[in-house]
């Protein structure tokens, strides 16, 4: 099993009511749990957010905490609720309703990787699956929560930036003829997750740095977003997608030319981002 259920770099000075975090870049496949998959090595990795963490890592650098996962999104997924569990994967895993992550095969145990590629063979213990949770799901909740409650009462307020990528392709129904297509989709579940003041100076610290940038479509934000955004209680969430094909060759998982120049970029956004809420004028609630 993956070695470690996050990893936490602090601020040397925490200036920033900012917590960035990243819970799809953990990278720890463990041999055990490659022997259970049908799937080969580089396969197993088609729906991790590759790369991300080495994008997102400066935040410390400008008095923000960065979060990021150590267990593989196809080990766990920390983007779903922990009662999300999928009856065709997991043995005695009850149906409560109809919810179309889990019968896609996407619930907090996932049953398929990109492209709906299998990862096991048959199903796996309800005993396993809560093991999972347990030793992975909810440390890590546990110490995004405790990040967020920190910033919160040393600056009034704070701001969850949650760091995702995105195959190219997934903008492909969004983007339209002779408009240039979007590199980065914001998240704010519409406005249920963070003020439209949060939302707007994260968007202007992407556009500022070159990004082509989208709201909600077509992703709006998973169950992080809708668990840790508060907005009235001065806690804002802010999913952010960004296109895989700027930084990394997505077939062979490997950074592209590209890739320098992107973090660089994404450091200016970053540091822009991180200033949100310094300053004496709290945040709006909506």
């Amino acid at each position: 099993m993956p070695a470690a259920a996050f990893d936490v770099l602090m601020p040397s000075t925490p200036a920033s009511c900012v917590v960035f975090a990243s819970p799809h870049s953990g990278r720890d496949y463990s041999w055990s749990f490659l022997r259970k998959t049908v799937l080969n090595e580089h396969a197993i990795r088609s729906s991790e957010d590759a790369f991300v963490d080495q994008l997102f890592e400066c935040a410390p650098q400008f008095g923000a905490v960065f979060l990021k996962a150590g267990a593989p999104r196809a080990y766990v997924d920390l983007n779903r609720a922990p009662d999300e569990l999928d009856p065709a994967l997991i043995e005695g895993a009850r149906r409560i309703g109809h919810n179309p992550r889990v019968a896609s095969g996407l619930g907090v145990i996932p049953r398929v990787v990109a492209n709906g590629r299998a990862i096991y063979r048959g199903k796996i213990s309800l005993a396993e699956a809560q093991d999972r949770i347990s030793r992975y799901w909810e440390p890590y909740h546990n110490r995004l929560q405790s990040l967020l409650d920190t910033a919160h009462a040393r600056h009034g307020q704070t701001v969850l930036i949650d760091c995702h990528s995105m195959p190219h392709e997934a903008m492909d129904g969004v983007a339209r003829a002779g408009i240039r297509r979007p590199d980065v989709v914001l998240g704010d579940r519409f406005g249920a997750a963070a003020s439209g003041e949060v939302v707007d100076r994260i968007e202007a610290a992407f556009a500022s740095a070159g990004f082509v940038v989208t709201r909600n479509t077509p992703f709006a934000g998973a169950y992080i977003t809708q668990a840790y955004g508060k907005p009235a209680k001065g806690q804002h969430a802010v999913q952010v997608e960004i296109d895989r094909s700027l930084y990394m060759n997505e077939p062979l998982i490997r950074p592209n030319g590209d890739f320098e120049a992107v973090q660089s970029a994404l450091r200016d956004v970053i540091a822009e981002v991180a200033k949100i809420g310094q300053g004496s004028v709290p945040l709006a609630a909506e």
